[in-house]
């Protein structure tokens, strides 16, 4: 292990309703180079609420986020961060004005559901939209494997509030630090509107942006091409 790659920790969280087993194939590109990989965990279902922090002697560290899961982690994690992915993210996931009416709308609809105990319905269905163009089972293990607990039923009912709330980078995002913006053309969670205010947010961030990818960005490819960029400034 050389000493360069022993320096750099990447910690990453999950969207709504995911769970950490889908970083696997990026635990293992993060292995095969020395690094440290810690996955955070939201607790929807049977795995445990999980908060990683830094490692002092790491001096590139890496925050990868899906969806909303940049804006779950604390500000002291930002605040330290020297690199940042977001993975079909956003800065605020409802765009202001008309066009955002009927986004929150769907997410107060779908709180009513959660709330009422239709919850692994409304997931199948959710993860559907997420997943396309891609079928569902497509789709990495998640909670829905063994059921959503109560504790996860309140969860998920934070989390879209949060949703609903987020408008701008998470506190203690820090400033300058080097970004990648990864986007789906096919996106059918995030409006188009949101994923550009996070380009307009984050002037100096590379954007990729995947043609035939839905929200979930099932690329086999991507975990690979991410690890190669963040490698490209290793200290």
């Amino acid at each position: 292990m050389s000493q360069a790659a022993s320096t750099t920790q990447l910690i990453a969280l999950h969207g709504w309703a995911g769970d950490s087993r889908a970083w696997q194939p990026w635990a293992e590109l993060a292995a095969a180079r020395g690094w440290q990989f810690s996955a955070a965990e939201r607790g929807y279902g049977n795995l445990p609420p999980e908060q990683p922090s830094w490692d002092p002697q790491a001096q590139q560290r890496v925050v990868i986020g899906h969806s909303v899961g940049p804006h779950l982690l604390p500000a002291e994690l930002w605040q330290q961060a020297t690199t940042a992915v977001w993975l079909a993210s956003f800065t605020a996931f409802v765009p202001p004005g008309r066009q955002g009416r009927s986004i929150r709308a769907a997410l107060q609809a779908m709180g009513q559901r959660i709330a009422s105990g239709d919850t692994t319905a409304l997931l199948r269905d959710f993860f559907r939209e997420a997943a396309a163009p891609f079928p569902p089972s497509a789709l990495p293990m998640g909670p829905l494997e063994h059921g959503i607990t109560a504790s996860g039923r309140e969860r998920l009912l934070e989390d879209l509030e949060l949703l609903e709330k987020s408008a701008g980078l998470p506190p203690g995002y820090p400033e300058g630090a080097r970004a990648l913006i990864v986007e789906a053309a096919d996106d059918r969670i995030v409006h188009p509107a949101s994923r550009a205010a996070l380009r307009e947010q984050l002037p100096q961030a590379e954007v990729w942006s995947l043609e035939l990818a839905g929200h979930c960005l099932l690329d086999p490819a991507l975990a690979a091409r991410v690890v190669d960029w963040i490698a490209d400034a290793q200290p």
